[in-house]
């Protein structure tokens, strides 16, 4: 896939991830970010998704060839410096379209954020929170009493969501999860699947005394009044894979994971 591409490299500041940036800054040859095609990332899932964010926000969303150097890497190739352009040259592309979360916090201010793995909702103090939840405009759960609530893309469904005992979905679903996080009630209330072209509306019912952040992958925003999620289809990222390791395999095992 690479071809004559120009290959830029981003790594983690951990030493593991720098050593790994020097090894292969001695046998490939790399352009500064802002000139590169292709983006070989090193480091774990957040920097990859850190990296990611970067480049959303500065609406450049070129392929990445992320190689594991953190914990988990479910996002990740493994590393090595064997073979790198042929590698990326094979490479399995996949698309991701992000989330899209809409936040209006009890001042009035109006912040706005994409988010790859999921938006999520969550309790500030000990209190549980109280939230109305909407789907295309129309209330479908008057009060969720709850530690949380989050909304998950296909390739986030494996991450926090999974952790919440939400549903795994296929990456190539069109669909997003609804998952509540320790609800408290409705007790029987386990979340919903929808498509996801669905508009998914949060308030938060009672803002002074049960005070909500919403976080949008990394992102925080505290003291949330009104949220609003969607699939951000303006904007679209593109992950490398090693054919053997390609996301939608490892997301397709999970299911089956003990």
């Amino acid at each position: 896939m690479s071809g004559e591409r120009r290959l830029g490299l981003l790594s983690s500041p951990t030493p593991a991830a720098q050593a790994a940036a020097d090894d292969l800054r001695q046998r490939y040859e790399f352009v500064p970010p802002e000139k590169a095609e292709i983006m070989v990332a090193l480091g774990g899932d957040g920097f990859l998704l850190q990296s990611l964010h970067t480049m959303l926000d500065r609406h450049r969303a070129i392929p990445v060839f992320g190689m594991n150097l953190g914990t988990v890497g479910f996002l990740m190739n493994e590393f090595s410096s064997d073979l790198l352009e042929n590698r990326i040259a094979g490479a399995k592309m996949v698309k991701v379209a992000p989330l899209r979360m809409e936040v209006v916090t009890m001042d009035g201010m109006r912040v706005s954020s994409p988010a790859i793995n999921e938006v999520s909702l969550l309790r500030e103090t000990r209190q549980a929170a109280w939230i109305e939840i909407s789907v295309d405009g129309r209330v479908v759960l008057p009060e969720l009493v709850c530690d949380g609530v989050l909304v998950s893309t296909p390739a986030g469904s494996t991450a926090y969501n999974l952790s919440v005992q939400g549903p795994i979905l296929p990456l190539d679903s069109s669909l997003v999860a609804l998952t509540p996080i320790s609800p408290f009630r409705p007790r029987r209330w386990r979340g919903a699947i929808l498509p996801d072209r669905t508009r998914i509306g949060f308030r938060i019912l009672d803002p002074q005394k049960r005070p909500v952040s919403a976080v949008a992958d990394q992102r925080e925003v505290r003291d949330v009044a009104s949220v609003e999620v969607t699939v951000d289809r303006s904007q679209s990222l593109t992950l490398l894979f090693d054919p053997e390791h390609a996301l939608d395999d490892r997301i397709a095992r999970e299911q089956f994971a003990i």
